[in-house]
């Protein structure tokens, strides 16, 4: 065979967009989610337009930076795990390579090699690149998977930001009298719709995730609102 019918095939894969499309969609939904019911609860408690604008405002501003922290410290926390799982791996490479390349030679035939071939992979790989076959071999670390504390905080705040900014314009622009009803029902569209656009994303039925993300979110709403209203009732 001719060299360039080795060159590698250069294909896009759903799972290479599985870190920030989770970090965005947590993201997104929970600003919708948060803010709405916050909306809601502040609504049904009879508060005033002014108050229910500042506590949209607070808690768009409040949620972003809550998911960016908290998305980072775990993230980030994952990184430091792969970090240390990699740097054992490399002291092992050097002290003991002939006990992992059994254990390279043993994850293949796990998955259907022939012993000697596997021993044979495991030797080509192991020459190649010995951390990167145990990496993702052994430990299962790949660079799709791989943690970006950074990348995942910015996406998650942002993400909580357009959300949130969704049931803030409601409250903008929706009547006094009305604006419980436009908050829920607008809502509730906006998290079918994210729903049906991560599911096609990632490739997953589109009205199961439409409905449980909906689901969710108008329950949330349903018992901020009712705690909202129990507490306006009260003297």
């Amino acid at each position: 065979m001719r060299p360039h019918q080795y060159r590698a095939h250069t294909e896009q894969h759903r799972t290479e967009h599985i870190g920030w499309l989770r970090a965005a969609v947590l993201g997104a939904n929970d600003g919708i989610i948060s803010t709405a019911s916050l909306i809601a609860g502040v609504a049904a408690a009879q508060a005033s337009h002014a108050d229910i604008m500042t506590t949209a405002v607070a808690g768009l501003v409040a949620g972003a930076m809550s998911m960016a922290a908290g998305e980072f410290v775990s993230v980030y926390s994952q990184a430091d795990t792969e970090k240390a799982d990699l740097e054992r791996e490399r002291k092992e490479l050097a002290t003991d390579g002939e006990t992992e390349h059994r254990e390279l030679t043993a994850i293949y035939v796990q998955r259907g090699l022939e012993p000697e071939l596997a021993s044979q992979v495991a030797t080509q790989l192991m020459a190649h690149d010995a951390l990167g076959a145990h990496a993702r071999d052994e430990l299962g670390i790949s660079e799709a998977f791989s943690a970006r504390p950074l990348q995942a905080a910015m996406a998650s705040a942002l993400s909580f930001g357009v959300g949130a900014a969704m049931p803030l314009a409601v409250v903008m622009l929706a009547p006094q009298d009305t604006l419980l009803q436009w908050t829920v029902f607008s809502a509730a569209f906006l998290l079918a719709l994210l729903g049906a656009i991560a599911a096609l994303v990632g490739g997953a039925p589109v009205a199961r995730s439409s409905f449980r993300v909906t689901f969710w979110g108008t329950l949330a709403m349903a018992v901020t609102a009712g705690v909202g209203a129990l507490f306006g009732a009260m003297p």
